[in-house]
């Protein structure tokens, strides 16, 4: 097998001399060079590229394409931005899925619980918007904190932090707009005294 390809391989580097003739009873007489044979010659250009022109339809998608373009960027653009939210979106309703599918025993008798709980305090909580807005979710939060008193404590902890975390911004704004309000307002009182 070795011997085989060895002599294959031989054979690339031995050169042969060419021959041209015109005429087949003619004997041979010159030799040729590699680039004058036929074989390697490279072809005229003949042939020559033509566009064809646009159709009415062609042309009606172009319009259209150039139209919506900018549409089209913008939505890229925020679909690049939000892919990894909406990633985890559909992986945290797909976690949902399977946990509703395995869910613990006695765990809708409790969502059947807080839910009715919710609806009652809607239809109590007549009068105010204000109170169609705090009631339910509060007594659906009460209800929930019965069944589980751990998640209760913990989030009430970490909502008191961010509600005093909110309380100080807030404060520090109407602070400083109180601040720079009255400098602008003895700004204008000084100038006219003059």
């Amino acid at each position: 097998v070795i011997q085989r390809f060895v002599g294959l391989g031989s054979l690339r580097l031995l050169t042969f001399k060419v021959y041209e003739s015109s005429k087949k009873d003619s004997p041979h007489k010159d030799t040729v060079k590699v680039n004058e044979l036929s074989l390697y010659s490279i072809p005229e250009d003949q042939s020559k590229y033509v566009e064809e022109p646009r159709t009415q339809l062609e042309e009606s998608f172009s319009h259209l394409q150039h139209y919506f373009e900018p549409y089209t960027s913008w939505c890229q653009e925020k679909y690049s931005q939000n892919k990894h939210k909406m990633q985890s979106l559909v992986q945290w309703g797909l976690d949902s899925y399977e946990y509703l599918q395995n869910a613990p025993p006695g765990f809708f008798p409790r969502l059947g619980v807080i839910g009715f709980a919710g609806v009652v305090r809607l239809v109590l909580a007549r009068g105010s918007k204000i109170k169609k807005l705090v009631y339910p979710p509060g007594f659906m939060g009460f209800a929930a904190s019965l069944y589980h008193p751990q998640q209760a404590i913990v989030f009430v902890q970490v909502s008191g932090e961010k509600l005093y975390d909110w309380g100080l911004r807030v404060y520090i704004v109407i602070d400083l707009w109180k601040e720079n309000f009255q400098k602008s307002g003895n700004v204008k009182n000084s100038s006219g005294n003059k």
